[in-house]
């Protein structure tokens, strides 16, 4: 009992004695394998988790804090008390926040509904949940779970709540402190509720959106797929609508139901070429093909290369009347698709060029009408462009601005905690002023009390003396 003399003001003293020892004759506590800690034997000690915690530094709590008190202590609280410590065996514990452990970290603000189990109706009550990655995560080890705390004191170490038979969620790690959860009697767990169900189903989902958003960042293989778009289940090529009834009556709708199908084509940017033969009066079907790009959304750039109109036999071309030659039934068309990226956005280009002989004056309309419209198409384009670039720029702007605002608060907040800092050290030179004069003060009160008692001291033995003197004079 006499250890609890070395308390002074305060403070709190754990003692630990009369240990039961097993049949080993070990004691169940571990005082010797760390002279400043204090660990557990059994089934919740693991030397691999030990050897791995040397390893891996980052995640050394959640693989030590269920054997060593001093790595359980060292979390306990979320922020330390101002004027507290923790000694442990002689040596204080140093506060750590397991916020420091992690990587690609977000912040996500959960609000519990109101009225559920009694909770009471606050505007304010709500929880900042911290999840990211352990920075050790690239190695694969099975290290998850939330720090669960309750006004500043953990409840829950590394809660676990998804379990999966794979890798999922592997890594993954989170804070928070929920003050609307009724904690247990023994601190070691909550009250099961509707409120704490909650929560759970909560932490849960944001665990798998943040894996799934960013597990292929540390080599896993990404768990999600893109939505297909166009054919083949990946990112396809701007769907054009089929020819008209009428051009298909006059040629081969076989063809053209084989120049319009995608499955043909290459992604990523790669050229994906098809070679169609068709009839020469397909010349009004081109000019509706080339409307049916222009009206595509999806198509962002078009270009058309020139054809060689000098080397065209047969027809009046420009005004001027050409010899008449044979003029064949069949012209073979080349379609290139281009795939690029500008500014974030997918952008397909289709150019289209002709390796032929001869064309009839249809033909040679039915190219003119389609260079026209792709240059329409450009321009069009060239102004999209442009006004997406003004967005972005006056968005850019915006943003500068709000950054300078910023700056301006910042520095104002500065400059008033420096005059509150200055302040605070003013206060504290009076307040040394005046206890340094307030102890001068008491010690010369005390060296005239103790001149005082000195002198009454003194009367008092006089007084004594007289008193003999007339008793002797009496006799």
């Amino acid at each position: 009992m006499m250890q609890f003399n070395l308390i002074e003001n305060h403070g709190t003293r754990v003692i630990i004695y009369n240990l039961w020892e097993d049949d080993q004759g070990q004691l169940e506590l571990d005082f010797g394998s760390d002279q400043h800690d204090i660990q557990i034997r059994g089934v919740n000690r693991d030397e691999k988790n030990i050897q791995m915690a040397k390893q891996y530094p980052n995640s050394r709590h959640f693989l030590t804090y269920r054997h060593s008190l001093r790595s359980y202590a060292s979390i306990l609280y979320l922020r330390l008390p101002p004027n507290f410590r923790i000694i442990l065996r002689g040596k204080d514990v140093e506060h750590h926040s397991v916020v420091n452990d992690m990587m690609m970290t977000e912040e996500v603000t959960y609000r519990p509904q109101s009225g559920a189990d009694g909770l009471p109706k606050d505007i304010n009550m709500f929880a900042v949940v911290t999840v990211g990655f352990v920075k050790d995560a690239a190695a694969h080890i099975d290290v998850q779970g939330f720090n669960v705390y309750h006004k500043n004191r953990l409840i829950k170490p590394f809660w676990r709540l998804w379990n999966t038979a794979g890798s999922d969620g592997r890594g993954v790690i989170g804070v928070l402190e929920a003050n609307f959860v009724e904690p247990a009697h023994d601190k070691q767990g909550f009250e099961r509720t509707t409120v704490l169900a909650r929560l759970e189903n909560k932490l849960v989902h944001m665990q798998r959106t943040y894996w799934r958003n960013y597990c292929h960042k540390i080599g896993y293989a990404p768990r999600y797929n893109k939505e297909p778009v166009g054919c083949g289940g990946q990112e396809s090529l701007p769907e054009y609508t089929p020819l008209s009834s009428n051009a298909k009556k006059k040629g081969n709708a076989k063809d053209w139901d084989k120049f319009n199908s995608c499955s043909s084509l290459k992604q990523g940017g790669k050229t994906a070429r098809k070679y169609v033969s068709v009839n020469e009066k397909y010349g009004n079907g081109l000019a509706d093909h080339g409307r049916d790009i222009e009206s595509s959304e999806k198509l962002l750039s078009t270009s058309t290369n020139d054809y060689e109109q000098d080397n065209i036999a047969g027809g009046r071309v420009n005004g001027i009347n050409h010899p008449t030659q044979e003029i064949p039934q069949k012209v073979v068309y080349e379609t290139t698709y281009h795939s690029r990226k500008s500014n974030g956005v997918t952008q397909q280009e289709v150019s289209i060029t002709g390796d032929v002989d001869t064309l009839s004056l249809s033909d040679l309309h039915a190219l003119n009408q389609l260079q026209k419209e792709n240059h329409e198409l450009k321009e069009r384009l060239e102004r999209e462009e442009g006004e997406m670039l003004g967005d972005l720029l006056r968005d850019l702007q915006n943003e500068k601005d709000k950054r300078k605002v910023l700056e301006i608060k910042l520095q104002e907040a500065e400059h008033k905690i420096e005059e509150l800092n200055r302040e605070q050290e003013t206060l504290i030179d009076i307040f040394t002023d005046e206890r340094d004069r307030r102890d001068l003060e008491e010690e010369i009160l005390r060296k005239r009390l103790r001149d005082v008692s000195n002198t009454i001291e003194g009367l008092h033995e006089k007084v004594r003396l007289l008193e003999k003197m007339k008793l002797r004079n009496g006799k």
